[in-house]
């Protein structure tokens, strides 16, 4: 069984979107170089430094499942079907859609029944492979049930002041996290893992 790791864009403030869940400038690395990365959806490419390259192609390489909260499944609408990254996804939340235009795909999988049984399906999904989980309140949910290995933070030299957490509904006297193992600077973000200590 894979590793799960809390994972997003975040500004210098704690932020991964604003209110209205526009990210603002979070992801103004994704075209920060010229090394062009192909995605399983539209948009097709990004490009980042070779750096952040690097750093994206291991993560990408070791990954087999998302877990997302509805509101970013209905934001997306859920990219179509496909992830951009490629992979499954697992969607927590209350009411799984129905009649939703691209159930098709077979890629997209509700749970209902909280996030412990929606991690335990991703890791059904990706087998030895890792799980990634979308920061927010399906992130600290996560975090706060112990189920979290790793914290991933591509961590973007702007302030938004405001707007969504990385973690939410946290109690801060509950997480623990280690000395990071990796710190790669790069153009317009510096790419962090920090070990969740049990």
């Amino acid at each position: 069984m894979g590793k799960v790791v809390a994972s997003a864009s975040m500004s210098l403030d704690g932020f991964v979107a604003h209110e209205d869940n526009d990210p603002g400038r979070l992801f103004d690395w994704y075209e920060a170089g010229q090394v062009e990365v192909v995605t399983a959806s539209e948009p097709a490419s990004f490009h980042l430094t070779p750096t952040s390259a690097d750093y994206w192609r291991s993560f990408i390489g070791e990954l087999g499942c998302l877990v997302v909260g509805r509101l970013l499944f209905d934001i997306t609408d859920g990219w179509s079907g496909v992830h951009p990254l490629g992979v499954p996804f697992v969607v927590l939340t209350h009411e799984a859609p129905i009649d939703w235009a691209h159930a098709h795909t077979g890629n997209a999988h509700f749970v209902t029944d909280g996030i412990e049984a929606a991690v335990a399906k991703a890791q059904e999904l990706a087998g030895d492979r890792a799980v990634a989980v979308a920061a927010g309140t399906v992130a600290g949910q996560a975090l706060a049930a112990g189920l979290v290995d790793e914290v991933a933070i591509d961590l973007v030299p702007v302030v938004l002041g405001s707007g969504h957490r990385y973690f939410s509904e946290v109690d801060p006297a509950a997480v623990r996290l280690g000395d990071p193992t990796v710190v790669i600077p790069s153009t317009r973000v510096t790419h962090m893992v920090f070990p969740v200590e049990r």
